[in-house]
């Protein structure tokens, strides 16, 4: 069986987007990108539209928003508060965080893939994986 048979087909009218995605899709920082897409779809020419993102700024480009996340996320990341929370949390919020991080490893995957490439994506992770495994 290969991946694209795995692929759940789910109609457009039920697709839902996360809290707080709207907000982020549609703030002025996503103009130039959004733009962008749109010429792509509709065959135009993107030299205008790269040139435009090549002057962004790096705190206002789409990489930084993800990279700057993740570094307020894990700053001062230990992983024995993560299990104790696991220990003496009751089964509705595990399931609550669980289901908030149920699409991050992937996203994350693909977020590296674009800028890093297939080849440097998977060595990156096999090596986090390696050495989280390791790791006390």
């Amino acid at each position: 069986m290969n991946d694209d048979e795995n692929i759940k087909k789910i109609p457009i009218n039920e697709l839902r987007q996360e809290e707080g995605a709207h907000e982020l899709a549609t703030s002025p920082d996503m103009e130039p990108y959004l733009e962008y897409i749109i010429a792509q779809m509709q065959g135009a020419d993107l030299q205008p539209h790269l040139e435009a993102l090549s002057n962004l700024p790096l705190e206002k480009r789409y990489v930084w928003r993800v990279a700057s996340a993740m570094k307020w996320g894990f700053a001062d990341f230990d992983n024995e508060p993560v299990a104790a929370d696991r220990e003496t949390m009751n089964p509705e919020d595990f399931a609550r965080v669980m289901e908030l991080l149920k699409f991050r490893p992937i996203q994350f995957c693909m977020f590296l893939k674009a800028l890093v490439g297939a080849e440097e994506m998977k060595n990156m992770m096999l090596k986090a994986i390696s050495l989280a495994g390791r790791a006390g």
